[in-house]
């Protein structure tokens, strides 16, 4: 007898659809087909283990299982649970009152039939719907990320005993419904972390006001202790709340990475990601032989922190360039092309120096002649040619730290920081690949930013004063679009130029020694 249902295999961050057949005939051993790789493989064990412990046998005759379309490799537990109840309808040990095709079935088995949560849960509910089916039956501890899914009954259970009695017709499972938007509203702007609790450095907070508003990368100089590191994680919490689509978008890629942990839903805050210094090129980018994402696609709509930037390989901060300006990125292998998203804003941190007090208003650095500039040198120019602002971050005085003056908290920022994307969107309209001013191409840079002839000879004046290079002009520009759209301003004004060229500290000619 032939028995069929559905599973499903995740490229990238989308699913496609996988047809899993088992027939029972006469003959011996246990066949399977369809390209499955060595953990699918697995699953004959771990299925008859489970089908003993559950109360039922594994036929002792010729059982094959075919994975379709057999072009498209297999990998990962998940089909476990298809592959033991297709067995069981196709021996006849169970005769099925709800039809076994109209469901994705996924999860994987333990050996006492019990089931345990997968990953991609989301991309696959989404390819479910998609394609027409009824449900989705799934280990119950995913069942409130499939359920973000509507128009499909999600039907989450605890062992394979379970899912035998539903399809059984035995057990009456009503299908998990989750208010997405309700719960999108309750959380999109809860964060921890808040600049209320941030003592003094008002410059810092309002670079990283103009880097929010803008969508704009930013690097922090400054010597230990300053509070880099600590400004830095509280940059998500002025950022304007995720939309829903985004949300959405960032939920799937943490999905499909294994990253949303038991019983989770949708992510609603923007991710903040801090890799250490000793990541790897395919931990940083993704990779693998069976392509997964990196942290830059987890910091997709978010922010990617990498601090003591200086530490991390040449070869890691290379790899960056390209999903800087593309905001995706591709990994290619023999057999599949996959394309993850990586639209996210780089911060970074460092100290000015290996000793970290060069610059320092009260502690001597001990650094050697020429020290300081080849430590800056680890840095490539392409790499800071991407990042718009450089912020010097000098410490905190003892009056500051002790002040009882209550400081501006991260939702007043943030209004401010919305005003200004509104602004922008408006603006970008007509452009549906741009939405931010860090992301104008240069041609629209002369058409939006216009300074006139004060604004010239000022931008003019600073670029040979200070030894300002030519990469800098149109960060100069982008970011001085920023600070008047803050202001309100329709036009770039004098001041708003001239606050624009303070952020560029590493630009300057001997600034280094």
């Amino acid at each position: 007898m032939l028995s069929k249902t559905f599973g499903s295999a995740v490229f990238g961050v989308n699913a496609a659809r996988i047809t899993i057949e088992v027939t029972v005939s006469q003959g011996l051993r246990f066949f399977m087909v369809g390209l499955p790789d060595s953990a699918v493989k697995e699953s004959e064990q771990r299925v008859e283990a489970s089908l003993k412990n559950s109360g039922y046998r594994m036929p002792r005759q010729k059982v094959v299982v075919n994975l379709a379309p057999a072009d498209i490799r297999k990998e990962g537990s998940a089909y476990d649970l298809p592959i033991a109840l297709c067995v069981l309808e196709s021996s006849e040990q169970i005769t099925c009152h709800r039809s076994l095709e109209d469901y994705i079935i996924m999860g994987e088995l333990s050996l006492d039939g019990k089931l345990r949560p997968i990953k991609g849960v989301l991309p696959i509910a989404i390819e479910a719907r998609k394609q027409g089916m009824k449900g989705f039956v799934l280990p119950t501890e995913n069942a409130e990320e499939a359920a973000i899914v509507n128009n499909l009954d999600v039907i989450g259970v605890e062992t394979m005993q379970e899912a035998v009695e539903f399809f059984e017709g035995k057990r009456q499972i009503e299908p998990l419904v989750v208010d997405t938007r309700d719960i999108f509203q309750n959380t999109h702007t809860h964060y921890d972390a808040d600049f209320s609790h941030v003592q003094g450095q008002e410059n810092i907070k309002r670079a990283l006001e103009i880097t929010a508003a803008g969508g704009h990368n930013a690097i922090m100089i400054g010597p230990p202790g300053a509070g880099k590191t600590m400004l830095a994680k509280r940059l998500p919490s002025i950022l304007p709340p995720l939309s829903l689509q985004e949300a959405l978008e960032t939920t799937k890629i943490h999905s499909v990475a294994g990253k949303l942990g038991a019983r989770s839903t949708l992510i609603s805050r923007r991710p903040f990601r801090a890799p250490h210094h000793s990541i790897s090129d395919a931990a940083l980018v993704g990779g693998g032989s069976f392509p997964q994402p990196g942290e830059i696609s987890l910091a997709h709509n978010g922010v990617l922190f990498l601090d003591e930037l200086p530490e991390f390989k040449r070869t890691v901060l290379e790899v960056m360039r390209q999903p800087l300006e593309e905001r995706k990125v591709s990994i290619s292998r023999a057999k599949m092309a996959v394309e993850f998203p990586s639209n996210f804003m780089l911060i970074a941190s460092m100290n000015p120096c290996p000793c970290g007090y060069y610059n320092h208003p009260e502690k001597e650095c001990v650094c050697g002649p020429g020290v300081v500039q080849k430590y800056l040198n680890k840095i490539s120019g392409p790499l800071l040619d991407r990042i718009d602002l450089h912020v010097e971050v000098t410490p905190v005085s003892f009056d500051q730290i002790s002040s009882t003056r209550k400081s501006e908290s991260s939702d007043e920022i943030r209004q401010r920081v919305i005003k200004a994307r509104e602004r922008q969107t408006e603006r970008f309209k007509d452009r549906k690949e741009i939405y931010s001013n860090a992301m104008m191409p240069p041609e629209l840079v002369k058409e939006l930013c216009e300074i006139g002839e004060a604004g010239k000879a000022l931008l003019r004046t600073a670029m040979d004063r200070l030894g300002l290079s030519a990469r800098a002009y149109d960060r100069i520009l982008k970011v001085s679009r920023t600070i008047a759209d803050l202001a309100g301003s329709d036009d770039i004004k004098i001041e708003h130029l001239a606050e624009a060229i303070q952020y560029r500290s590493l630009d300057r000619e001997n600034w280094a020694g």
